[in-house]
């Protein structure tokens, strides 16, 4: 039995929420580019869940653009529905839910019917445009938007805003509200700035750009929520057995969920399924969710990266059951980055924020791996943790000791023992790893040609790596040394052992 809505009636899984079949009748209110399993996991549970609660009362349009991921059949056979599976953990409390949702009415694919799309503009219903095109989506290209489709995301999406504007003669109340996910700072404004230049470009009328600028509201917002996607063929096998149904399109997620959108109340009005879930916030500026997500979560994976990987430990999960490494990550995060993200935020705030990090940390549903968190190394700490540093400067005039050894750890990591090609290998405890990072030919160099101490000063003051002088900073470098010293002489867990964090589980 393949999930659909005809099948729904026959589904008695206790396992399972299900949707009442009238949910399969709500209009569309939503044009969503992007099929993803992100967009699936966060608007399509926002937008199902606020549905099953009688709220906002309207399904996603979702278009394809692209020839990767499930094509629009696998969402046509099952009319829309998908298993959502999530999996996590939730104040030291397992969470186990499926739900199929409903949030999905169809699907078009723009390559072989970009009439339809053009169609939906012409929908009163429809309020919301959400995307997620990846970050090299919201690019400027010199695009036509009377082509059958535009080549890019920001044309395909002027083209649609155009043939709105001219159905409902440019009336005000005909505006759409646009959210951006791509994992861009400011993604929305950028995303702005595009289609106005692309207005100019294409020679579009100033009734137009003058409908676009003022009755439109493109939407800054940080999503954050770990999808790993389809489960193994094991897995799914197991899953379907129990549920009695199959499902090709079923996507597994974290519990954890955290859409921030920056609006006033009217967009708030229009994003009505945010009342239902305290995952979704609308609010006038998300500087502070990104502030807290940047640098607890992305800069706490970073100063942690090499010294778990070097510790033995392949995944976030595995390193928080080593009593060592997860002692270093927990006073990391709570005792050093927490007092000094570069943000006007209160230490309270900032551990309540951690402890849910830690818990997503714990997950023992996500298998997510050092050695990608590892890409780009070196410019993840420059973003993430730098900031970071010079603010617990700025506060404490100390060098901070469990920062100084993820640096540490980050240094002994970037030892490329082998060259081939463009490629570089590093080698620790019997183990060949690559070293994914755009710098890693400069480490190359350096650790060939400098001893220790020096090679430390090297990096340290090297403001092309860093955008700051790190080697002024009074003690740190001292205490990058002593810990690079000790990683090598007796091992990532030894140096660990002498912060004596090791009993912060």
């Amino acid at each position: 039995m393949i999930l659909s809505r005809y099948t729904l009636k026959n589904i008695q899984s206790a396992q399972m929420s299900a949707p009442a079949e009238d949910l399969l009748e709500l209009p569309e209110k939503v044009l969503q580019f992007g099929t993803g399993v992100l967009l699936r996991a966060l608007p399509g549970y926002f937008i199902d869940k606020a549905n099953k609660q009688g709220v906002f009362n309207g399904r996603i349009v979702m278009v394809k653009s692209t020839t990767q991921g499930n094509d629009a059949t696998a969402f046509e056979n099952q009319d829309g529905l998908y298993t959502l599976c999530v999996r996590g953990i939730e104040d030291g409390r397992p969470v186990h839910e499926n739900i199929i949702n409903a949030s999905v009415s169809r699907v078009i694919e723009a390559q072989q019917d970009w009439p339809s799309v053009l169609e939906c503009a012409h929908n009163q219903q429809l309020q919301i445009i959400i995307s997620n095109t990846t970050e090299v989506g919201i690019q400027l290209v010199n695009d036509d938007i009377r082509r059958h489709p535009p080549v890019s995301f920001p044309g395909k999406l002027l083209a649609f805003l155009y043939e709105r504007f001219k159905a409902f003669n440019g009336s005000p109340a005909s505006g759409m509200v646009i959210v951006p996910t791509e994992l861009l700072p400011g993604n929305g404004k950028i995303l702005e700035s595009i289609v106005l230049e692309l207005a100019h470009l294409n020679g579009l009328q100033a009734d137009f750009i003058e409908w676009l600028e003022q009755h439109n509201h493109f939407c800054n917002s940080l999503v954050d929520r770990i999808v790993p996607g389809r489960p193994s063929s094991e897995q799914a096998a197991a899953m379907q057995t129990d549920w009695g149904y199959k499902d090709s399109l079923i996507t597994m997620t974290e519990h954890y969920r955290l859409w921030a959108i920056e609006g006033d109340e009217h967009i708030a009005k229009i994003l009505s399924f945010a009342t239902v879930d305290e995952g979704v916030i609308v609010t006038p500026n998300i500087q502070q969710h990104r502030e807290l997500k940047l640098r607890l979560l992305n800069g706490t994976h970073t100063l942690s990266c090499a010294l778990a990987f070097l510790a033995g430990e392949q995944t976030v999960k595995s390193a928080m059951e080593n009593p060592a490494v997860a002692g270093f990550i927990h006073h990391l995060m709570m005792e050093e980055i927490a007092p000094s993200i570069p943000h006007d935020i209160t230490l309270a705030t900032a551990h309540v924020f951690g402890e849910k990090v830690l818990d997503r940390f714990r997950n023992p549903h996500i298998e997510h791996y050092w050695l990608n968190i590892s890409m780009q190394y070196t410019s993840k700490l420059r973003m993430r943790c730098v900031p970071i540093l010079l603010k617990h400067y700025e506060q404490f005039e100390c060098p901070p000791q469990t920062m100084a050894l993820g640096f540490a750890a980050y240094l002994v990591f970037m030892q490329p023992t082998k060259k081939s090609a463009e490629q570089f290998t590093g080698h620790y405890n019997g183990y060949d790893y690559t070293i994914n990072d755009d710098a890693a030919d400069y480490f190359y160099r350096a650790w060939q040609g400098f001893t220790p101490a020096a090679l430390v000063h090297e990096v340290l003051s090297n403001t092309a790596l860093w955008d700051e002088d790190l080697s002024v900073l009074p003690g740190f470098s001292e205490a990058v040394l002593q810990h690079v010293l000790v990683i090598l002489q007796d091992g990532v867990v030894h140096a660990i052992e002498q912060l004596g964090h090791a009993h912060k589980v």
